[in-house]
């Protein structure tokens, strides 16, 4: 049974508003002039903001609700996964950020543009848009159908519909002032929030368990199923496991390469520090933060299932497990705030998820925006001969967020009703979407980094078969079309591997022009 939506928690909320106007009104920068101060506000990020915004920008609702989910069906080992990050974090700070600042670039795709062509540049930054559109939706719908049950207690069309709305406005408000400068201090009071309810849950789940600490470790590490729940790592050579080291070596320290360094949402960051080498640490930074951060999480799912399925640890007696609610499918931690929560925490957690949402929809809305009148808009005019102030950009910036922001909603729409019609669940969608996209942008970058041959034919060629490579081996589609079984059942990091190597073969094919893209001394 669901508990209902208490006057502590409306108070809770109101509080949360309170301070999201507050922080905008402090934050948001009275005058906007240029793109360099909308778009990187101004090139004046600390480290350790931009590891905050970083941060934020990754952790979404689907981290909040599945990292849970994870520990309570498996174990540690997703946590082993940060050793690719930091894998990742150096090839970026050491090869890719020293490039950027080099040329003085705006956005991750303009080195494309010295090294091809305008044309690869904006085919680059259109797979950015095409992937974050659909990850972005995807992930405020996973937030509004969390933030529907919470407050209205139904899954209905209408309740959603309207609760992704109000995370979109709520996102393009903290964003169009301000631009960049406004999203980052705003991330700083989403991750306060954010975190500090992930804390508070995780407390009054540890005092509602009478085992004590050593008992629970003991419970954990030897369950009645035989598994070792404390397991760190996972030296398996199964390629369907997406979190053994092998995986973890190869795929995962590409993907992280991927968003960090063409994944104009979190590139951007780093892109907005006074110089490469600040940005490298607040790279480096973020992937630190993100093992405890992260294991908070895995830890909520790990207690979850000692709270719902372990008798012995709970004094004789656990409460019932739920996935369904109305018809719809939850994870164990949403079951757990609607029927254990009490008043005040369960506001908390509400505005957590929300703080969630926003970071990630408002950082990815002005990455977009970056893109968008960057790499397409701007070049456009330009090529037109037609001369503009440089506010003039500031403003189409805003326009496009606008577009962006309604193209999200479009998506998270569309993701309601989709997911009625398919068995796929929404939350690895939302999760590792962005591997259809980032398979033909390393094999682009790669060669562009690596290599002086390609032209701009062969980066629009290796994009494409990037992604159609990548949506072969999803194993519905492997099986269907008679791929061999260790084709069929890989998993994501193994399938971005091989993504990765076809599209840099076919990158980098033809002879190409121009030069090697070395940093400045």
């Amino acid at each position: 049974m669901t508990l209902p939506f208490s006057m502590a928690d409306w108070l809770v909320i109101a509080a949360y508003l309170l301070l999201l106007v507050a922080g905008g009104w402090i934050f948001t920068p009275r005058k906007t002039e240029s793109a360099h101060d909308y778009f990187l506000a101004g090139g004046s990020v600390p480290a350790w903001l931009a590891a905050i915004s970083v941060l934020s920008a990754t952790q979404s609702a689907a981290t909040f609700l599945g990292g849970p989910d994870y520990g309570y069906h498996g174990d540690l080992t997703y946590l082993s996964g940060n050793i690719g990050g930091l894998i990742g974090a150096i090839f970026v700070a050491h090869v890719m950020i020293p490039r950027f600042y080099a040329i003085k670039a705006t956005t991750a795709y303009e080195l494309l543009t010295l090294r091809f062509s305008e044309k690869a540049t904006r085919w680059a930054g259109g797979m950015f848009l095409v992937g974050r559109v659909f990850a972005g939706g995807a992930r405020v719908y996973l937030a509004a159908i969390a933030l529907a049950m919470v407050i209205t207690g139904t899954v209905e069309a209408q309740g959603i519909m309207i609760a992704a709305a109000v995370l979109i406005v709520a996102s393009v408000l903290f964003t169009f002032v301000g631009g960049l400068k406004s999203v980052l201090w705003n991330d700083l009071i989403q991750f306060v929030v954010y975190l500090g309810s992930a804390v508070a849950v995780l407390v009054f789940l540890r005092l509602s368990i009478p085992a004590s600490t050593g008992e629970i470790i003991q419970g954990l590490a030897h369950t009645p199923e035989g598994v070792n729940k404390l397991k760190f790592f996972d030296f398996s050579m199964d390629l369907s496991r997406p979190f053994s080291m092998l995986a973890i070596v190869l795929g995962l320290s590409l993907l992280y390469i991927a968003n960090a360094g063409m994944d104009q949402d979190t590139t951007q960051r780093l892109l907005a520090c006074k110089d490469a080498k600040t940005g490298a640490r607040g790279l480096y930074l973020s992937v630190f933060a993100t093992l405890p951060v992260v294991g908070m999480f895995i830890v909520i799912g790990l207690l979850l299932y000692v709270f719902y399925d372990r008798p012995d640890l709970m004094g004789g007696a656990t409460a019932a497990a739920g996935n369904q609610f109305g018809g719809e499918k939850i994870s164990i931690f949403m079951h757990y705030i609607l029927t254990q929560l009490p008043g005040g925490l369960r506001g908390l957690v509400t505005v957590g998820i929300c703080a969630a949402a926003v970071a990630t929809t408002n950082s990815a809305l002005n990455a977009m925006s970056s893109v968008l009148v960057q790499d397409f808009y701007r070049p456009w005019r330009e090529k037109r001969g037609t001369t503009a102030p440089e506010h003039h950009f500031v403003s189409a910036g805003r326009v496009g967020m606008g577009l962006i922001g309604f193209l999200m909603f479009v998506m998270a729409v569309v993701s309601f009703y989709w997911q009625r019609y398919t068995d796929m669940g929404l939350l690895e969608f939302a999760l590792q979407v962005m591997v259809f996209t980032y398979a033909g942008l390393l094999g682009v970058y790669f060669t562009a980094l690596f290599t002086t041959r390609g032209t701009t034919n062969s980066v629009i060629a290796s994009l494409l078969i990037g992604f159609v490579t990548i949506l072969l081996l999803q194993p519905g589609i492997a099986h269907a079309i008679g791929m061999p079984s260790a084709l069929s059942s890989l998993s994501f990091p193994f399938q971005l591997c091989i993504g990765t190597v076809v599209a840099f073969v076919v990158c980098a094919a033809p002879a190409g022009y121009g030069k090697l893209m070395a940093p400045a001394e």
